[in-house]
């Protein structure tokens, strides 16, 4: 395997990865903070925490890197996307995969500190990450794949510190995958003249004029099962208290979304304030428990 590298071909590898973009990377990593935090009712152990973390941040560069093969046919008819390193042929199909393959190993490294029940809960987030670039083709609930990848860490923080997945994984992981559809689908309603050009499909063209209405409602859907997450976990105030500023996020977002398409991207951007202030609420609800 023989990379060109020249600073310009790392630009470009770096631009594939996404690393110049870290939102995606939050999105990821606040929902597994709070796994991580609620599975260990505090500070996680801190060589799991770099593990998950270092994880999270590699699993978002080679869903990227997968994500503009698949599209590396019709990003060019994308105004948003039409730059991409592979969409403007900077760098070629074989090299891109040739990434994705040293990304995969990369993470695979870090299965060697977890015990063998969480490796196996793993391939189910391959398989996911693998799988969503693709489901575009065939199905407008591609964003529903995303968010059942993106909550995949859930379980596997659950099982690396508790050994067990209680009934309080799967109802955050539920409400992680509303909330990630809910978001998603504002990111997509700002390729949604292009997607209808280009054949690609999304909840944004399949909730058509009722699409900030069922973002709304995804959106409250996920707080409730957060709450509930939050009864049976007996969380802090502080927990509650974050629930509702970030209900209030959701209604500005709802507000920026009626605007424009620029408004619909702003909306998607914000949601890594929310998932920092949950995490928030976690994390300090533990710290402070007692007082």
């Amino acid at each position: 395997m023989q990379w060109q590298l020249t600073s310009r071909h790392w630009r470009d590898y770096l631009q594939l990865m996404r690393l110049e973009k870290p939102i995606g990377t939050y999105l990821l990593l606040w929902p597994t903070w709070w796994a991580l935090w609620l599975a260990a009712k505090g500070i996680p152990p801190i060589e799991l925490l770099v593990v998950f973390t270092l994880g999270v941040i590699l699993m978002r560069a080679a869903g990227c890197v997968i994500n503009d093969f698949a599209d590396r046919n019709v990003d060019g008819a994308v105004a948003r996307t039409k730059d991409r390193p592979l969409a403007a042929k900077r760098v070629t199909a074989t090299e891109a995969l040739q990434l994705f393959f040293v990304l995969l190993v990369g993470a695979a490294s870090l299965l060697l500190f977890l015990n063998w029940q969480t490796v196996l809960l793993s391939t189910v987030a391959l398989v996911l990450a693998v799988a969503y670039p693709f489901m575009k083709r065939y199905t407008h609930l591609p964003q529903l794949v995303l968010g059942a990848a993106f909550s995949w860490g859930m379980p596997m923080a659950f099982m690396a510190i508790q050994l067990q997945l209680p009934a309080i994984v799967w109802l955050l992981y539920a409400a992680n995958l509303l909330w990630t559809v809910a978001y998603d689908t504002y990111y997509a309603m700002v390729d949604k003249p292009d997607d209808i050009k280009t054949g690609i499909k999304s909840t944004a063209i399949l909730f058509g004029r009722h699409v900030l209405l069922i973002i709304g409602l995804l959106q409250l859907g996920s707080l409730a099962l957060l709450a509930l997450v939050g009864y049976l976990a007996q969380l802090h105030w502080l927990y509650y208290l974050s629930l509702l500023v970030a209900a209030g996020c959701f209604v500005y977002q709802h507000r920026l979304a009626k605007t424009n398409l620029a408004g619909c991207f702003s909306a998607f951007l914000h949601n890594h304030y929310v998932g920092m202030l949950i995490f928030l609420g976690i994390a300090l609800g533990y710290l402070l428990q007692g007082y």
